[in-house]
């Protein structure tokens, strides 16, 4: 079964930096498509980024585009999320989730993914 564990959200101030790491356990990493997900209260799960299985490839939503860097240690077991300049609208619980089924890596949808962690919060004040 594998597992995923978000951590390093918080409370920060408009234009500051944050990095989310999520840890995985279970499975083998390599073969996984990971991406980032948030969640505003009462919205729908956002896209925020991913990655492929080397992490030589990554893509973005718009709104968090030039901002937002995902990468990947593989030898940690380890996805990683780069927030930059961040802004109110950028708050909300974050979720990493990882696909195994290696069939593509273009998943942009929830649905895309098999296993998911239990968010962190990044709450960011104007």
């Amino acid at each position: 079964q594998v597992q995923l564990l978000e951590s390093g959200g918080g409370l920060v101030q408009t234009g500051t930096s944050l990095r989310l790491s999520c840890a995985a356990s279970g499975g083998i990493f390599s073969d996984f498509v990971l991406g980032w997900f948030r969640q505003a209260p009462g919205q729908e799960r956002e896209f925020v980024g991913a990655i492929n299985w080397t992490g030589g490839g990554t893509y973005y939503s718009d709104s968090v585009k030039g901002r937002f860097t995902v990468s990947r240690d593989n030898a940690k077991n380890t996805v990683y999320l780069q927030m930059n300049n961040l802004k109110p609208e950028d708050t909300a619980v974050y979720y990493c989730a990882a696909d195994p089924r290696g069939a593509s890596w273009y998943l942009p949808h929830p649905s895309g993914y098999t296993y998911w962690g239990q968010g962190t919060q990044v709450t960011v004040s104007s």
